[in-house]
C-alpha cells in the first residue's frame, strides 16, 4: 500500500512539472473541422501552424483575386496607375457571369470604387476590368499573374483567369494561397477594402455587402476574400489580428458557406489560443564600443538592428535567451557597418533569430601623413 502511495504522488509530481514545463499546445485534430484542405500559417515569418492536404492542388473560385488585387496594388505603389484614374469598362469585361457589379460596356469608375468591388462584392467584371486597365487585356494580366505565383515559389498554381471563374486547369492549393494572401496584406492599403461590411457604388445608387461573413463575427478579422463556384466548392482566405500576431487560415472545398466560415474560425481560434509572438529585447548594456588597433581612434561605437519579434508557443517567451558575442578587438581601416559581433536569440537548443553587431563610423589606419595632419593642426590651435 505505501509503494501505491509513493507511486501515485510521483506519477502527481511529474504530472506537473510536465504541465509548468511543457508547452501547452492543444494539437487541433483533423475531425474539428469540415473542409477538405486547409492551412494556418503566421503571416510575419511564414511559419505553418497546422496543415491538412494544404499541397492538393484544387479549384479556388474569386481567392484568384488575391494574386489579382496583389498585381493592383504593385501597380499603384509603382505609381504604373492611381485611385483616382478612370477604368473604361470592355464589352468582355461586362460579359462576366457570377458575382458582378453589372458593368455596362463603356462604363467609367474608378481605380478605387474597382478595387471596393473586386474586394467587397467579389465583382468578377471589376477584376477584369482593373486587369485590363494595368495589362491591356486579361491575357497580359494572367500572364504576369502566373509570373507573380513562380516568384513566390506557388508550386501548385496556374491562372487561367484573373477572377476565378471555373475554368479548367485554373488550380491552385490551399498553401500557395496563404503564401499569395501574405505577399498582398504586406500592402496596408487592403484592409481598407477588406475591413468593409457594407458600401455604395456609383454615388450611393448600388449598395454592396462583404461576401466575408466573419467580418461581422470574428474578433480581429481583418480580411481577406472568399469565393464559391461549382468546382471550387466555398473557400476562404481568412486573416486576423490579435495581440501583435497576424493569422491567416485558408479553407478549400468546404460544401457550404456556413462551414467555410466556421473551419476558419476554428483554424484562427487554435492559432490564438496556443501561439504568441515575443518581441526581441536587448538587455541593457549589452552594446558597448570595441577595441581598435592600429587605427586613428582607439575603439569605435557598435550597434545592432533586432528584427521582427518571434513566434513561439504560448508560455516559451520566457525561456528565451539572448546571447551577445563581440569580436575581441578591430583592425583599421574600419567601415561603417562592418560586422564586429553577433546577438543571437536561443530558445532550449534552437537559434530562433540571429543578428549582426555592427560598427558606427568608420576610422582610418595610423599614416605618417594623418599624424602630422593632426600634429600642425594642434599647433596652430595653440
Amino acid at each position: 500500500m505505501r509503494l501505491i502511495r509513493i507511486f501515485v504522488c510521483f506519477v502527481l509530481c511529474l504530472c506537473m512539472i510536465i504541465m509548468i514545463y511543457v508547452p501547452n499546445v492543444c494539437a487541433l485534430s483533423e475531425k474539428e473541422t469540415t473542409s477538405p484542405s486547409e492551412v494556418l500559417i503566421e503571416a510575419t515569418t511564414g511559419k505553418v501552424l497546422y496543415d491538412k492536404n494544404s499541397h492538393e492542388v484544387r479549384a479556388c473560385a474569386s481567392i484568384t483575386k488575391v494574386m489579382t488585387l496583389l498585381l493592383v496594388f504593385e501597380a499603384l505603389d509603382s505609381g504604373k496607375i492611381h485611385l483616382t484614374d478612370e477604368v473604361t469598362a470592355s464589352a468582355h469585361a461586362s460579359s462576366m457571369g457570377g458575382s458582378d457589379i453589372w458593368l455596362a460596356p463603356g462604363e467609367k469608375m474608378t481605380v478605387d470604387d474597382m478595387i471596393k468591388a473586386t474586394v467587397v462584392a467579389s465583382a468578377n467584371d471589376a477584376a477584369v476590368a482593373l486587369a485590363e486597365y494595368i495589362d491591356g487585356s486579361e491575357d497580359g494580366f494572367v500572364a504576369a499573374m502566373n509570373n507573380k505565383a513562380k516568384k513566390l515559389g506557388m508550386k501548385e498554381t496556374v491562372f487561367k483567369n484573373c477572377n476565378g471563374l471555373d475554368e479548367d486547369g485554373h488550380v491552385t492549393s490551399a498553401y500557395d494561397v496563404a503564401v499569395m494572401s501574405k505577399e498582398l496584406i504586406k500592402h496596408k492599403g487592403i484592409f481598407k477594402y477588406s475591413t468593409i461590411w457594407m458600401d455604395t457604388l456609383r454615388g450611393g445608387k448600388t449598395q454592396i455587402v462583404n461576401t466575408n461573413k466573419l467580418l461581422k463575427s470574428y474578433n480581429g478579422i481583418t480580411g481577406l476574400k472568399t469565393g464559391t463556384t461549382g468546382k471550387a466548392g466555398s473557400c476562404i482566405s481568412a486573416t486576423a489580428t490579435r495581440n501583435g500576431m497576424n493569422l491567416i487560415a485558408v479553407v478549400l472545398g468546404s460544401k457550404t458557406g456556413t462551414e467555410r466560415f466556421k473551419d476558419a474560425a476554428t483554424l484562427l481560434d487554435y492559432g490564438f489560443a496556443n501561439f504568441a509572438v515575443s518581441q526581441p529585447q536587448l538587455p541593457q548594456g549589452s552594446l558597448h564600443p570595441i577595441k581598435v588597433t592600429n587605427g586613428m581612434q582607439t575603439e569605435v561605437n557598435t550597434d545592432c538592428k533586432i528584427g521582427s519579434g518571434f513566434l513561439v508557443s504560448k508560455g516559451e517567451d520566457k525561456d528565451i535567451k539572448c546571447k551577445v558575442e563581440y569580436n575581441d578587438s578591430v583592425t583599421a581601416p574600419v567601415k561603417n557597418g562592418q560586422k564586429v559581433g553577433t546577438v543571437k536569440y536561443i530558445l532550449k537548443n534552437d537559434t530562433l533569430a540571429e543578428y549582426p553587431i555592427v560598427t558606427v563610423g568608420s576610422i582610418k589606419p595610423i599614416s605618417f601623413g594623418c599624424v602630422f595632419k593632426l600634429m600642425m593642426q594642434y599647433l596652430f590651435s595653440l
